[in-house]
């Protein structure tokens, strides 16, 4: 395999970027195959530091969307609704080929590309974990967590890949998928897997778009035959058997009843991953800051832990997912703001810990040893800080201290 890197957008002063161009000559599929690559800023200060990863079909219609939710939902602004995440977009040379998982040769919805070109998800499917995974764990700094968003036919081959590849992905955002697909046998497949498989620590949130003919509701278009209405209900079967399923799926549905086919992506997206990381928030009281026999910092450490034991998120090497650099930094501040010396020094040497390579870590250490009055102590971190990365800031602050 070759990479190539490229800016999404072109290297100018005035350029925004949000991931990277990566490419992969597939032996699988006989081509050439870009892949977009979004890694957190976070990874450029923290060497250390692993992500779980999303891989979004459809990267012409959903890569930006995914880059931003996460990264916005993250700690990068100050949220912990969902961690910081690497995002792998896919996107399309042959759409039909590569997001239909059977071949057909007519039928409902099905139009002369289709008939050609269908066929060929399995073999895309093939290529995605031969050779795109092991690719960007090979190159970006990943953890074994993987998150698989797909819509309309990406949704569909999302859900094959729940039947038919099961220890590919521990997450899924499946949104108004095309289960209608072949007169439906990857939903009669569905159903048939979820009775006899397990599925534990697998999360999957399933959206649907009102698609609905005028007049019917969810409740009404289940008793409709007619050819109109087979999308929405081959979704609703699908809502049916998953969240009927017995082998602990983690599983759960919604409806947007004001949104369309082509408009339900984001906020669907956006649920979903409020719902797949619903226990990833630090639950905080303010006793936890005011309370001194409190430990804050085990508290914190057993937290994520226990994230990791639930999402099965680890590296290769064993390592765990970690405390993000700024929340752990946020809390230190928050308590050092009280005078809880103690549980400040143990937020900020939790950090140096984690993130051996990072000069704040050094440097807010430092900012504690001043408040303490500990000159010789806070002279130390600074010069550590300094020897990692130069900084005015904290340059100065040294210098004060030295006067």
């Amino acid at each position: 395999m070759s990479i190539i890197l490229f800016s999404l957008q072109a290297q100018t002063s005035n350029s925004v970027n949000i991931g990277t161009i990566d490419s992969i000559r597939s032996k699988l599929l006989n081509e050439q195959r870009k892949i977009w690559v979004h890694v957190p800023a976070s990874a450029n200060l923290n060497k250390k530091k692993k992500y779980p990863v999303v891989y979004v079909l459809d990267a012409e219609r959903c890569f930006t969307a995914i880059v931003g939710m996460t990264d916005y939902l993250s700690s990068v602004n100050g949220n912990d609704i969902c961690p910081e995440m690497i995002v792998v977009g896919i996107p399309n040379t042959n759409r039909t080929r590569d997001l239909t998982p059977t071949r057909v040769t007519s039928g409902l919805f099905i139009n002369d590309n289709m008939a050609k070109y269908s066929g060929g998800g399995e073999t895309f499917t093939a290529f995605i974990e031969n050779e795109v995974a092991p690719h960007i764990d090979s190159i970006y700094p990943t953890l074994s967590y993987r998150l698989l968003v797909g819509h309309s036919l990406g949704g569909i081959m999302a859900i094959n890949a729940l039947v038919h590849h099961k220890n590919l992905f521990r997450g899924y955002i499946v949104i108004d998928p095309s289960m209608w697909w072949d007169n439906q046998k990857l939903l009669h497949e569905t159903r048939k897997t979820l009775q006899t498989n397990t599925y534990p620590r697998v999360s999957l949130f399933l959206g649907m778009a009102n698609t609905l003919p005028p007049g019917m509701d969810t409740v009404s278009i289940k008793n409709d035959t007619t050819s109109g209405s087979i999308h929405s209900r081959s979704i609703l079967q699908l809502r049916d058997y998953i969240i009927g399923s017995r082998g602990g799926l983690i599983a759960n549905f919604k409806y947007y009843n004001e949104d369309s086919h082509g408009s339900v992506f984001l906020l669907a997206a956006y649920d979903a991953l409020h719902f797949i990381f619903k226990d990833y928030a630090l639950k905080m009281q303010d006793s936890y800051f005011t309370d001194p026999a409190f430990p804050l910092a085990p508290y914190l450490k057993d937290h994520f832990k226990n994230l990791t034991s639930k999402y099965g998120i680890t590296a290769e090497d064993g390592s765990m997912m970690l405390p993000p650099e700024d929340l752990v930094n946020n809390l230190g501040f928050f308590v050092l703001g009280k005078n809880e010396f103690d549980k400040a020094e143990a937020m900020f040497k939790m950090n140096i810990l984690n993130y051996p390579g990072s000069p704040l870590a050094y440097t807010y250490l430092g900012d504690l040893y001043v408040a303490k009055g500990d000159k010789k102590n806070a002279t130390e971190s600074y010069k550590k800080a300094l020897s990692l990365k130069e900084s005015p800031e904290t340059r100065k602050k040294l210098s004060n201290l030295q006067q």
